[in-house]
């Protein structure tokens, strides 16, 4: 019997987020996706690939959104908050990757890579796909309460790709100045971000680093509880890298456990944690799930360890924005899906 054909709609799908996340859903094994490519009207007539398909992107409309069953939105706050209703209206679910929704009524942060957090129901109108650090920490967390986690404090590291291709262009452009001896293009940072890792950005920057660390604190208390997100400090830099979030994690457990202990701990859910010698951004690439290695905290008791993660901040959103969807679906058997 020939697999359910499942409608899609990319609102974004220019963005780099946006072709992640076709790629990911043209290279889904569990469902066929049917998708339609949308964007603003500068990037309409565009043709990218999804997969090894050509798509043409249209500039998105209320109408764009008759017969799709499942809306993503991967572009601007902006374009997210003036289609969302009509989508759904529509009568698409909605599964939003800007973080426009959250807040909203009926609205969940979700990660259905995590073990945890609420779940969807017939109420829910749009699910906000959890930001890929909180995603990191929290299956981090999920994972070590079986050994008595007590207390976790991550330095998380940024790529440039959380702001998109200005963010990574902006990079880029002030490497080639540095090498070059030319002024820095600051537009997006409004600071020099190339070869330098810096805790705050400028103040007419795109991204204030204070909001997006809150972002990410609530959203791992959103996927485990407000005690579990209470226990973890967390840091945020800026790294001066393309793609891939890193974080160094300090984790204390309420008694002594081995270093096997840990990473039983840790491989003992799903498959969306690996260990790795040495993860990094480059060995991440590509991949749905988060990387990690362990090591004991040397000069401290045998209850405390470090961990090293990494993950393709991308392809994880795009993995969890597709899980998300997933699960709005089951919940319309009357979608229309066919």
């Amino acid at each position: 019997m020939a697999a359910n054909i499942i409608r899609g709609a990319i609102v974004g799908a220019s963005t780099l987020l946006g072709k992640e996340l076709a790629e990911e859903l043209n290279g889904a094994t569990s469902s066929t996706w049917d998708l339609t490519l949308l964007d603003t009207e500068e990037s309409g007539g565009t043709i990218t690939a999804a997969g090894d398909e050509p798509h043409v992107i249209q500039p998105i409309s209320a109408l764009a959104f008759t017969g799709i069953d499942v809306a993503f939105f991967a572009g601007e706050v902006s374009t997210t908050l003036e289609f969302w209703k009509a989508a759904h209206a529509a009568g698409a679910s909605i599964v939003d990757l800007t973080g426009a929704l959250e807040g909203q009524p009926n609205v969940l942060v979700r990660s259905p890579l995590v073990e945890g957090g609420a779940s969807p129901d017939l109420a829910t109108v749009a699910e906000v796909s959890a930001h890929p650090a909180a995603i990191m920490l929290a299956l981090t967390d999920a994972r070590l309460q079986s050994l008595g986690l007590t207390r976790m404090a991550a330095t998380v590291l940024q790529p440039a790709s959380e702001l998109g291709s200005a963010g990574v262009e902006e990079v880029h452009q002030q490497t080639v100045g540095l090498l070059s001896f030319k002024p820095l293009k600051k537009d997006i940072y409004d600071t020099q971000v190339a070869f330098n890792v810096v805790a705050s950005l400028g103040s007419d920057a795109k991204l204030n680093l204070d909001t997006a660390r809150a972002r990410i604190h609530r959203h791992i208390a959103a996927l485990t509880s407000a005690d579990a997100s209470d226990s973890i400090a967390l840091q945020l830099l800026q790294a001066p890298v393309f793609h891939g979030y890193t974080a160094s994690v300090f984790v204390e457990l309420s008694q002594a456990e081995d270093e096997e202990a840990v990473r039983a701990a840790m491989l003992g859910g799903e498959t969306s944690l690996f260990e790795e010698e040495s993860p990094s951004n480059e060995s991440a690439a590509g991949k749905g799930e988060v990387l990690f290695s362990i090591s004991p905290a040397i000069s401290q008791p045998s209850n405390t360890f470090w961990l090293w993660i990494a993950s393709d901040n991308l392809r994880l959103a795009a993995r969890n924005a597709t899980a998300c969807a997933l699960e709005l679906l089951e919940l319309r058997p009357q979608s229309g899906i066919q």
